[in-house]
């Protein structure tokens, strides 16, 4: 008998098993006094994991919330969830009960992957989450780390300028570019810098048009990695799966994880030689070396265990959200070229032709923030946010809330409610002119304790670089052909169709563009 036989068998002999021990329980909705939110129809032992197949998970969740609700029930498998997908109940479940959700459920894939639940994105709220969250927030992420790491970026941009404009004069002028993969490739470049001091090595001659080495490494790591993180993996919420594994998840997982961490040590290993030679001084330190500095004086918390992790988080969350949100500004403005017009305009206006746009200029091109923030709305880099988990028993939208439910936020979907947007689908960015978006809820970073430290160094690469895209270069799109906007599975939601676009330099900017 093959597996597959045996995996049929072993689901149906659970689910006799489930009916005969729940069948003849009541619903807990049934009792009036304990008002649980709205439930579509379940399936006995799945529950709504066929609900949750269709891809992507945020859009199918949206139109859930149309038919039961800002708030609803799941049952995933024997896991208790709830979807909340308005403002007023985000802002609840955020500052009402943030203490309440500051959990993450912890799913045996990201165990796996996750050290054991131990990183700080993964781990459960309490003493170990502080610490790294301490960490994090002031030694790596603060505002004047980010500012001393702008060298670095401003560096790696013009480096991606460059083979911009050397791609268009080899192409008579023009050039078609993907855009993601120089948008991850710079990403990866600068955090490879900050993080450990060192530099991707490119395999090739054509250095100019190459992704490094590294960066081939890392994406395809990460893009395996990526397909087992969040709420929609069956391998998670079936046991049965787990049991005989048919389809080998856990095995390739393990190997993801194994060619990941062999990744991050060549780093760290990297850098404590360097320290031991006397490398890595002042505020230009990368960040491995800050944490191994730390490590001597306090060698229990700063384990190479907690560094590997802490380095994992940051370049995952660092590199694949910054470059997809910079995609779809992209992918937004090729199918709006009036708005690229406009943004040039103010960028000519406040920064002028005679040098590349610097980081300092970014926060004064108010209708730039406006192109981001619009960007950001119609398109979150976590659409679902991160999973949380409830502590205690507490109440939302008015229905209680068992302890031990998950709880997913639909950024996607209250970013785009009708009841508080008008013509939610549409990108317009003078809808956050003049602080008129002040007031209105976008959590693209998510809310509460657990939102995302790295907010502060995500919006200034996707500030610079978009920036320099649009002073630097007229961009036109394929053919004429309007961009496809379609939106891929995936935690990040990534774009179904890599951008590709038609890049060339501006006349404005070829004396500046000629010297890089």
């Amino acid at each position: 008998m093959d597996k597959a036989c045996i995996a049929v068998f072993s689901f149906a002999f659970l689910f006799l098993i489930h009916y005969i021990l729940l069948g003849g329980k009541k619903n807990n909705g049934g009792d009036k006094a304990v008002q649980l939110p709205p439930s579509p129809p379940a399936i006995p032992f799945l529950g709504h994991l066929h609900l949750v197949a269709n891809k992507p998970l945020h859009a199918t969740l949206r139109r859930l919330a149309g038919r039961y609700g800002p708030v609803f029930s799941l049952r995933l498998g024997a896991r208790n969830t709830v979807v909340v997908s308005s403002a007023a109940g985000a802002r609840e479940c955020f500052t009402e009960h943030d203490v309440t959700f500051a959990n993450r459920p912890q799913f045996p894939s990201q165990l796996l992957l996750s050290f054991g639940g131990t990183s700080l994105i993964f781990s459960n709220y309490g003493p170990h989450w502080r610490s790294l969250r301490r960490v994090a927030a002031v030694q790596l992420l603060s505002a004047h780390r980010v500012a001393c790491m702008s060298g670095v970026i401003a560096a790696e941009i013009s480096a991606m300028t460059r083979r911009l404009c050397r791609a268009a004069a080899a192409d008579g002028g023009a050039a078609r570019v993907q855009l993601k993969r120089r948008l991850f490739e710079l990403s990866l470049s600068v955090l490879m810098e900050t993080i450990a001091n060192t530099k991707g090595t490119r395999p090739v001659a054509d250095a100019d048009t190459d992704m490094s080495m590294e960066a081939q490494e890392f994406q395809k790591v990460e893009g395996e990695l990526i397909t087992y993180i969040g709420a929609a993996n069956m391998w998670d919420f079936l046991p049965v799966m787990r049991w005989f594994d048919v389809f080998g998840v856990r095995n390739k997982i393990l190997a993801a994880v194994s060619r990941r961490g062999a990744f991050l040590r060549r780093l760290i290993d990297a850098e404590r030689r360097r320290l031991g030679e006397g490398g890595g001084q002042g505020d230009k330190k990368s960040m491995i070396a800050v944490l191994l500095t730390l490590q001597k004086t306090e060698p229990d918390l700063y384990t190479d265990t907690m560094i590997t992790a802490l380095c994992s988080n940051l370049f995952g969350a660092g590199t694949e959200t910054t470059s997809t949100t910079t995609e779809w500004a992209m992918s937004l403005l090729l199918n709006h070229p009036t708005v690229i017009k406009k943004a040039q305009a103010e960028i000519d206006a406040f920064v002028g032709n005679s040098r590349l746009v610097a980081a300092d200029d970014v926060p004064r091109l108010s209708y730039l923030q406006c192109i981001i923030s619009e960007t950001l709305r119609l398109y979150p880099p976590v659409p679902l946010l991160l999973p949380h988990e409830s502590s205690t028993d507490c109440k939302v939208g008015g229905y209680n809330v068992p302890s031990e439910t998950m709880l997913l936020v639909n950024a996607y979907a209250i970013h785009r409610d009708p009841a508080a947007w008008k013509d939610p689908a549409v990108f317009r960015p003078e809808r956050f002119e003049d602080g008129k978006g002040d007031g209105m809820l976008v959590v693209p970073f998510g809310m509460g304790r657990r939102r995302c430290p790295g907010e502060t160094l995500a919006l200034h690469m996707v500030g610079i670089v978009l920036a320099t895209l649009l002073q630097c270069f007229d961009w036109e799109r394929v053919d004429g052909v309007e961009v496809d906007m379609t939106e891929g599975p995936g935690i990040t939601m990534p774009k179904a169709v890599p951008l590709e676009a038609v890049c060339s330099p501006r006349a404005a900017m070829c004396d500046v563009l000629e010297k890089l």
